[in-house]
């Protein structure tokens, strides 16, 4: 099984108790982030489309589409992640699990949400760090339109906090299932 679809969260899902609840939670908030997400960048299209159209057909510039554009799509990535390692849908490297054994591939799967989950936990106290900074000292863009800088930064973060605690299920999952067998 390579990991992908819905066997890949299976084990998680059948938990009981808090590990159970958390990961029925998660699973609904990861949802509707990758709606959100979908529809931030259907938005992006729909805006890079009119500005290329209003400015080549109607000759009416703006200033606003690409940063707005940049910001959909920021947030999009962010809060799209944590669906996508629920599904374990993030690349990987499937020539390791095709040569070793599968204990072996286990362990280094293993491991590697554990690195994971150490590196994402890190990067969403940052993303907070950033926006509570933004937030803080009114930080807006150098653009013209000059859009708040809490804005991406806030999807990093939420984004960043939603990856890091589905992977703590993830290991938490993986865990309780080695010490049930």
């Amino acid at each position: 099984m390579s990991g992908h679809g819905p066997a890949a969260v299976a084990p998680a899902a059948g938990s009981g108790g808090i590990l159970g609840a958390a990961t029925a939670l998660l699973h609904k908030v990861n949802g509707m982030a990758a709606v959100v997400s979908a529809i931030a960048v259907g938005t992006a299209g729909c805006v890079l489309t009119w500005e290329a159209t209003a400015r080549y057909l109607f000759k009416i510039p703006s200033d606003w589409q690409d940063e707005l554009s940049i910001f959909l799509l920021v947030g999009a990535t962010f809060l799209s992640a944590a669906w996508v390692q629920e599904w374990r849908g993030h690349v990987g490297i499937q020539a390791l699990a095709a040569i070793l054994p599968p204990r072996a591939d286990r362990i280094r799967r293993f491991l590697s949400d554990v690195a994971s989950l150490v590196f994402c936990t890190f990067f969403s106290w940052k993303s907070w760090s950033l926006l509570i900074e933004a937030v803080h000292d009114g930080q807006t863009s150098n653009s013209a339109w000059g859009a708040p800088l809490w804005v991406p930064y806030g999807c990093m973060a939420l984004g960043m906090s939603l990856v890091a605690l589905q992977l703590l299920v993830q290991v938490l999952s993986r865990e309780t299932l080695r010490h049930r067998a």
